[in-house]
């Protein structure tokens, strides 16, 4: 009777769950119509990709009307907020001359990173979706292609609102109005003035230009404001490395930055989303960095198997260590078996260390990742955080030494730890900000496998300082 219960409650509860689905779906369902006819709450581009994963889930098909239902624009924005298996279906479900038409709304930097993410899943299907785009687009995406991934002219946008130092300020704004209407130009901060040659002069706030008269030109604008007007760029040059320009972004608080070739001509610009964007992808490769693991795979693949490998590579390092640190252990296996408190209070000293290790680790790759520091500071990080290992070691040294003492009625114990501990604590401290600084010297990424390394270090370290000092002290 009792089985029949468990039976019939279990079904119950997955039909719940079921049903629960199948409201979220209905849900999902009535958003995405609602936006369609224009009624109700506006869905933005995550939204949207919310709802449509959420259709996925529950029905495949209606997800597959949804995806020929949904205007271009929005499906063309909402692509960057979807996995790759939903760019997959997009492939496999939407016709090639609509995937042609979504490009078209894109500018040009979303243009370059969608056909990047589909060359990903079907290279071939990609190319022949980029062979049918018009000449300019083609043009913009191959000119973007050309940088390398780290340089600011791989996150710039070529689409920008510029004019001649000799033209009208009213028929550069009639220009804004119709780049705008036509959906060329999604958002305009400035205006940049170029002289004839496309050399950058100077770059105006559109709410500094609309004070002025509109009869005068770009170069009359500039030379009747008053001395507290200083239209003078900051600029970027496109070769810069985005890192950089990230923090040029912080320093002075920019809306928009213009980017220059090496002559000083004006090529393109780089806003806030792109900027984020690039903040967003660093933050997250440097978390999975340090975990030992690749972004790559753990964001977009969906076997199993190719994520278990990717996270077993550096498990594979980190077994390696772990026997290293067992084999410090075996060369003191008589002074254990004398004196059997020291296994219990082994892992107190190896969790110690790497925790304030791993403290000045982060720490200091999120420095060198925001450019505040870099390998010329290194005298100044090593010792502040040799430093602060050093005081904390004192403190939790002692709280140690004071419970062994009192657990185990052994004055010299609560020495020997206290001693190995603030030995360990300095060590991590001093291999925190090492490791990242010597790897950022020699081009690795500092969070690559640094973990790793630190905690191999820390361990062996800390089990050779207690069980050696317990062998000249105890023994």
């Amino acid at each position: 009777m009792e089985e029949l219960q468990d039976e019939i409650l279990e079904e119950s509860k997955e039909e719940s769950r079921e049903e629960r689905a199948a409201r979220k779906a209905r849900e999902a369902q009535k958003a995405l119509d609602d936006h369609i006819d224009d009624v109700g709450e506006y869905l933005s581009a995550p939204d949207i990709a919310y709802h449509l994963r959420k259709l996925k889930k529950h029905d495949e098909e209606i997800y597959e009307e949804y995806l020929h239902k949904l205007d271009t624009d929005d499906l063309a924005e909402a692509t960057f907020d979807m996995p790759n298996h939903m760019l997959k279906d997009m492939l496999d479900v939407i016709p090639r001359d609509r995937m042609v038409e979504l490009f078209e709304e894109l500018e040009s930097d979303d243009q370059l990173e969608l056909l990047e993410d589909l060359s990903e899943i079907n290279k071939e299907e990609a190319k022949k979706i980029f062979d049918e785009l018009d000449d300019d687009d083609k043009e913009d995406i191959l000119k973007l292609s050309s940088y390398e991934d780290d340089e600011a002219g791989a996150y710039m946008q070529l689409e920008l609102f510029s004019a001649r130092l000799d033209e009208q300020v009213s028929v550069a704004v009639d220009r804004l109005r119709d780049m705008r209407h036509s959906g060329e130009l999604e958002v305009a901060y400035q205006l940049f003035a170029v002289d004839e040659k496309g050399y950058l002069k100077y770059a105006i706030n559109l709410s500094d230009l609309i004070l002025y008269n509109f009869s005068l030109t770009v170069e009359e604008v500039v030379k009747s404001a008053p001395k507290d007007d200083d239209f003078t760029p900051i600029t970027v040059h496109d070769r810069d490395k985005i890192s950089d320009v990230a923090k040029i972004f912080g320093d002075y608080d920019l809306s928009v930055v213009p980017v220059v070739d090496s002559r000083g001509v004006l090529v393109g610009r780089i806003t806030p989303d792109d900027i984020h964007d690039f903040m967003t992808e660093s933050a997250t490769e440097q978390i999975y960095n340090l975990a030992g693991v690749d972004d790559e795979v753990e964001d977009e693949s969906e076997s199993l198997i190719e994520v278990g490998r990717s996270r077993g590579a550096w498990l594979g390092v980190n077994l390696v260590t772990a026997f290293l640190a067992s084999f410090v252990i075996g060369l003191f296996g008589a002074t254990i078996e004398s004196y059997v408190a020291l296994a219990v209070l082994m892992p107190i000293v190896s969790s110690m260390g790497g925790n304030v290790g791993m403290q000045a680790l982060t720490v200091t790759v999120r420095r060198l990742a925001l450019g505040d520091i870099n390998f010329e500071h290194a005298k100044e990080v090593i010792k502040k955080e040799c430093s602060i290992a050093l005081l904390n070691g004192a403190v939790f040294a002692l709280l140690v030494a004071l419970v062994s003492f009192v657990w185990f009625k052994s004055a010299m114990l609560g020495v020997v730890i206290a001693m190995a501990m603030v030995i360990n604590l300095m060590i991590a401290g001093l291999f925190g900000a090492v490791i990242p600084l010597m790897l950022k010297k020699f081009g690795v990424d500092p969070a690559v496998g640094s973990s790793v390394v630190l905690t191999a270090l820390t361990d062996m370290i800390g089990f050779f300082a207690f069980l050696g000092l317990a062998t000249i002290i105890l023994l």
